[in-house]
């Protein structure tokens, strides 16, 4: 119930209510939440408090309007702990749904100036470029571009590119991938991105930038990724 004596705003107190039982499970992606009339004469509190609660679980991805239609519960965002590097394969094997890649592009060029900076290597030189969806039980997740060094990592082929390439790296080449520096900054889908993420114009999409480093300083990889927002999320823990 909602306790009007509290020192802790009404809106406040509905809106972790309903966050409650988003969490919990009694309200599940996709339900309809009642009206805003609804929950004021449920609580007996004005349409205004009600619309604030809802506008904050608006704000922080947990509700989202559908003009003249309602406001609907959210997808599940999946969260990953940061710091600790995995592989997008093994973080979705984990929390046990099916990892699977939608080849876009598997090439060999010339390094661009960002990814030979990023490899430690010349222009001239050649990568692979490997860009895929990355998807989890058939759903697209992410757009994720790869490119490695063809002169340190002899042998990828377009086989290999719709597997997991950290299974190939350590398992295969038995290369022991040690740490990794990653850049995440928040954005909007572009056009080519939402035909490929299912995404509308305007979508919110979290780009990531990662070098990874085997275990001597050797860069191993220079990814760039597109996570869709609304259902992706990361954690940091942090020790002082």
């Amino acid at each position: 119930m909602i306790n009007k004596s509290s020192p802790i705003p009404i809106y406040h107190q509905l809106e972790e209510r309903i966050k409650t039982e988003i969490e919990e499970g009694s309200l599940k992606s996709g339900d309809l939440l009642p009206s805003e009339r609804e929950y004021a004469e449920t609580f007996k509190i004005s349409r205004m408090t009600v619309r604030q609660a809802i506008s904050n679980l608006v704000s922080n991805g947990y509700v989202y309007r559908k003009k003249g239609t309602g406001t609907f519960v959210s997808q599940k965002k999946f969260e990953q702990i940061l710091p600790g590097l995995t592989s997008f394969t093994e973080d979705m094997k984990r929390r046990g749904m099916v990892p699977s890649n939608e080849l876009v592009e598997f090439s060999i060029l010339p390094a661009p100036e960002e990814v030979a900076h990023a490899l430690d290597i010349k222009n001239s030189e050649s990568v692979y470029k490997i860009e895929r969806i990355r998807l989890a039980d058939n759903f697209p997740m992410a757009l994720e571009t790869t490119f490695v060094s063809k002169h340190r990592i002899e042998g990828i082929t377009e086989e290999i590119a719709h597997t997991s390439l950290y299974e190939y790296f350590e398992s295969t080449l038995n290369l022991n991938i040690d740490h990794a520096t990653q850049l995440i900054e928040s954005s909007i889908i572009n056009s080519e991105e939402k035909k490929l993420l299912h995404m509308k114009t305007g979508d919110p999409v979290l780009l990531i930038q990662r070098t990874t480093y085997l275990d001597d300083g050797t860069p191993l990889e220079f990814v760039k990724s597109v996570y869709r927002a609304d259902r992706y999320r990361f954690m940091i823990d942090m020790k002082r």
